[in-house]
């Protein structure tokens, strides 16, 4: 029998310009302990990104395939989100407002936060400013990360680079890994582009295992 994917509950929750439209997961089976979630952000708004892009869906699927609860959200302005682009700083306080509301909901374990490109960035610069379980970035765009101190990361990290990324520079992204003082765990994947085009299945498992790390 085939297992199906968990339905998606949408809900709007108050955030620092408005409502942001949430979109929960639950897992595909229970964890023994207590429920486990994750927060994941979508890509650049200015650039046709929502939270169904399908990196940010997979990565959602990854952590239902393994017990967590997956939440998806739009950013200001995107979807049926309220307010208006505001350069990552805005975009990094909806996430604070995501993760706030899931540690309320899932009270006994501390949420953990993922992104995709742009998403990847304000990941990181909420990571730089709060207590995470875990991070998971896939294609951070380093160059553009003004605001983000990763130094201050203090959390298990994972980073994913398609090594044939046509948007985000790969080799400056291992290179700005190697640079700091807690690196995260680096997974470059040769010939893969920036929106995993034909190898979304390679990401899915990469990010079960993530989820499925100790820690």
């Amino acid at each position: 029998m085939v297992q199906q994917e968990s339905p998606d509950a949408q809900r709007f929750i108050t955030g620092p310009a408005g409502a942001l439209e949430v979109r929960t997961a639950r897992p595909l089976r229970a964890l023994a302990g207590p429920p486990r979630a994750v927060v994941v952000c979508h890509p650049h708004p200015k650039f046709g990104g929502t939270m169904d892009n399908k990196v940010v869906t997979t990565l959602a699927r990854a952590a239902t395939d393994v017990g967590w609860h997956a939440v998806r959200f739009n950013f200001r302005g995107v979807g049926a989100s309220t307010g208006s682009y505001d350069e990552g700083r805005g975009e990094t306080e909806d996430a604070r407002a995501v993760v706030d509301w899931v540690a309320a909901h899932w009270p006994d374990h501390r949420p953990a936060l993922a992104g995709f490109s742009f998403g990847a960035w304000v990941a990181i610069r909420l990571a730089s400013m709060t207590s995470l379980s875990r991070l998971l970035t896939v294609a951070p765009p380093v160059d553009r990360l003004a605001g983000a101190d990763a130094r201050a990361v203090d959390c298990p990290w994972w980073l994913i680079q398609g090594m044939a990324d046509e948007v985000v520079d790969a080799d400056r992204v291992i290179g700005w890994a190697e640079t700091l003082a807690k690196p995260p765990h680096v997974v470059s994947l040769p010939g893969v582009s920036h929106f995993f085009h034909g190898q979304l299945s390679v990401l899915r498992g990469l990010a079960r295992e993530f989820f499925q790390e100790d820690g």
